[in-house]
């Protein structure tokens, strides 16, 4: 039986990398983030590679969810989603829950994402970044009895083997010792938008100490983080820890 695992991110967080960490396991198939070309198809956004995403994967999101299903002997299924590519007219009840599904999320401080995403991708929004999503994601869940595993991208690099060792207890999955370092490269497993957004996961070997957080940010941005702070915040507290000593 396969055990499903959907990670949902936020942007500019540390989302590929821990693609590669499971893909290392060696007991494990990944799929690089599977709802891109329903969220691009039904926003309408032009985002790099656009027509290639379009080709390469389901654009609806039911065929999408329907296309996870597993057909395949590996023990796990690692699923990278981004939470921003649920869009608020599809219905949170059809994401799916179970036995075999097990959900969590990768969150990071506002102040970080923010300011890292606006380098790249100039004036974001509120729903450009994920963790409002990631929100009402962990509430849907956690209504349907399933209580998702939240984990803090920048802690994770901190302290790889540690939370990866949590993650796994929090996921009920062996731990190995193996995600803790991939080759580099780029993937036949990574979406067809690889060449514009990897370069630096793809010279990546491991995880890497995080930089400092940013002390100050221009006002708007500044505004973008406090109004998200609620939300990392109640995220946040619900995180995963690394073990105690013994």
């Amino acid at each position: 039986m396969t055990i499903r695992i959907a990670m949902w991110s936020g942007p500019r967080n540390v989302s590929t990398a821990l693609m590669r960490a499971f893909e290392a396991r060696g007991d494990c198939r990944v799929i690089d983030e599977p709802l891109y070309a329903a969220y691009l198809q039904a926003t309408g956004l032009d985002h790099p590679g656009r027509d290639a995403i379009l080709a390469a994967a389901p654009v609806a999101v039911g065929d999408a969810l329907a296309a996870l299903e597993p057909h395949h002997r590996c023990a796990l299924q690692y699923e990278k989603h981004m939470a921003q590519h649920w869009l608020p007219r599809w219905p949170l009840e059809l994401i799916p829950v179970g036995p075999r599904i097990r959900h969590a999320l990768l969150i990071r401080d506002p102040v970080s994402v923010v300011a890292s995403y606006a380098r790249v991708r100039g004036r974001p929004t509120l729903e450009d970044l994920g963790l409002l999503q990631q929100v009402r994601l962990h509430g849907a869940l956690t209504r349907r009895g399933h209580d998702p595993v939240v984990l803090d991208g920048d802690e994770l690099r901190t302290a790889p083997a540690a939370m990866l060792q949590a993650l796994c207890a929090g996921l009920q999955i062996p731990f190995i010792p193996q995600m803790l370092s991939w080759a580099p490269g780029i993937r036949a497993t990574d979406g067809v938008w690889a060449p514009h957004w990897y370069a630096r996961v793809a010279a990546s070997t491991g995880f890497t100490a995080p930089g400092p957080q940013p002390t100050t940010l221009p006002p708007r941005l500044a505004e973008l983080a406090r109004a998200l702070r609620p939300a990392y915040d109640h995220l946040a507290a619900r995180r995963l820890r690394p073990p105690g000593p013994g």
